[in-house]
């Protein structure tokens, strides 16, 4: 079985429409949380910029949470401003929900896979495996990996999965031999 990776090449951009001009990506660059004490009571926001007219927004992480009720790794991460942390909470679909965006991943993720195979034993099986929740559909993938055309890919590809929905997990599919 050949091993395939889809890897997150940086943080995506974020579907969020901007206040100021009206336009609809933000990113957070290097990724800063903003930690706001208010009492016994704490606010955590990502800070995300526009990619137009760089302003500043905030994605509220939580909001007027007890101090205790975070784990103290975690908030020394919100300090700190841990790039994992940031990561994680980019990609919480929870996040995403509560503050109405979606993640635009072009650009964003690179596809590791051992160079086409000429020697092997037909059919090859292959799995692909997501180290990040990038949704792509495989039959793009596939064919841009293979260098084949779409309808090649479904004529020529066998897997449980369906083949023309957008996945962020796991699959594998067995590459049938040309005619």
């Amino acid at each position: 079985m050949l091993p395939w990776v889809v890897r997150r090449t940086r943080l995506p951009l974020l579907s969020l429409r901007c206040a100021d001009c009206r336009s609809e990506s933000a990113g957070t660059g290097e990724g800063r949380f903003r930690v706001n004490a208010n009492g016994k009571l704490l606010d955590v926001w990502l800070l995300v910029r526009c990619v137009a007219c760089d302003r500043t927004s905030k994605l509220a992480v939580h909001e007027r949470v007890p101090v205790k009720s975070l784990d103290p790794a975690e908030l020394h991460g919100y300090r700190v401003n841990d790039p994992e942390l940031v990561a994680s909470r980019l990609l919480d679909p929870l996040l995403a929900r509560r503050n109405r965006f979606a993640l635009d991943w072009t650009g964003a993720w690179r596809l590791d896979a051992p160079s086409p195979w000429l020697d092997e034993a037909w059919p090859v099986q292959v799995e692909v495996v997501f180290e990040d929740p990038v949704p792509v559909r495989p039959d793009r993938l596939i064919a841009q990996r293979l260098g084949l055309s779409r309808n090649e890919v479904l004529r020529r590809i066998k897997s449980d999965s369906p083949l023309r929905r957008p996945r962020s997990t796991g699959f594998t599919f067995t590459v049938m031999a040309g005619d």
